[in-house]
């Protein structure tokens, strides 16, 4: 069956200005990390992308080793974007990064040009487009020189296969070399996609600040921090939890403190009305400095109560200074040491 959008998403839809660019964001996006791979039920990735675009979400978050498998998910979406978006691309915005591993060998990870560039081609083929909106590194390397990465993304723009450029887990220090060599080229850093949530707030000490004075966007993700901030863990560990593959989440997670922490923000959470990952992300949103909050969904049911965040946005002052009580790091900052190392 065609697709035939929903003729008001727009009626309701709220938008942030990324920065001082002329682009604005939703303030949920929807990221295609999980859950949209070639080992998913493809119908239901479908349902969701086309359920978000219905309810208002302009924009849709990738990378080139999005899966499993690697690939899979711009595939995916590029199947998608087939099926049911032929004539609404300019209502989208799509991003994709390259950084992370994504073929053997020295060439297929890291931040030299000649793997971000070969990405790029290899993204836009999979996903069937003459170019993405934003095209970000995905992480700082100690093994490149940063002039090279960022001569990369430069011209990715210069070729039209990228209209705007973005980066992914840097550091505040490298965030601003990284800006400054984009602007001696012509070409402005448009946003920073950090990790960000109750229960990992490094970005508050000094990235935050370091990016409205540069006037670069940001938006977060795993504001629900790897899935702690739902309500997955109340009670134990489900037999279908991503706790058992120990890849992106670590048992270490679910220590005693940890838990006890997101019992209490739970109770929070229903004092507001709100589910916890509502309020989660809700929270990550109060400060108008972030852009965006990037959300996966398994299915539809999942997309929709996320986005239901929207309907309670505001916090009493009260309400923060309990949730500051229980809103501490807990350990769970994975790309730490990728930010840290290429300080």
């Amino acid at each position: 069956m065609s697709f035939i959008p929903n003729a008001k998403r727009y009626d309701d839809a709220m938008f942030r200005r990324s920065g001082r660019s002329g682009i604005v964001l939703p303030p949920i996006s929807l990221g295609l990390w999980q859950n949209f791979g070639g080992v998913n039920v493809f119908e239901t990735s479908r349902a969701v992308v086309r359920r978000a675009f219905d309810r208002g979400v302009t924009h849709f978050d990738l990378a080139n080793n999005y899966g499993p498998p690697y690939g899979s998910a711009e595939e995916s979406f590029g199947e998608i974007l087939r099926k049911d978006f032929r004539g609404l691309r300019n209502e989208l915005l799509i991003s994709t990064k390259a950084g992370w591993d994504m073929w053997p060998g020295p060439y297929g990870l890291g931040g030299s040009r000649k793997y971000l560039l070969a990405s790029l081609d290899e993204s836009l083929a999979r996903m069937g487009l003459q170019h993405v909106d934003i095209f970000y590194s995905h992480r700082p390397t100690v093994d490149t020189p940063l002039e090279e990465t960022m001569g990369a993304l430069v011209q990715a723009v210069r070729q039209g296969k990228a209209l705007y450029v973005g980066i992914s887990s840097y550091s505040p220090e490298r965030t601003r070399e990284a800006a400054q060599i984009l602007k001696s080229e012509g070409v402005p850093l448009l946003i920073h996609q950090p990790s960000y949530s109750m229960l990992n707030r490094w970005v508050e000490k000094e990235l935050l600040g370091t990016l409205e004075e540069l006037g670069v966007g940001c938006i977060a993700f795993s504001a629900l921090a790897q899935g702690l901030l739902t309500d997955k863990y109340l009670n134990g560990v489900p037999q279908n939890s991503r706790a058992k593959d120990g890849l992106w989440f670590q048992k270490e997670f679910l220590s005693e403190e940890n838990l006890k922490r997101i019992r209490a923000l739970n109770e929070i959470a229903e004092g507001r009305g709100q589910s916890l990952p509502q309020m989660a992300i809700a929270w990550v949103l109060r400060d108008k400095r972030v852009t965006s909050a990037l959300i996966g969904a398994r299915n539809v049911e999942q997309l929709d109560n996320s986005l239901d965040a929207l309907k309670q946005l505001e916090f009493s002052p009260a309400e923060l200074v309990e949730i500051d009580r229980y809103a501490q790091d807990a350990g769970i900052d994975l790309w730490k040491e990728a930010r840290e190392s290429a300080a």
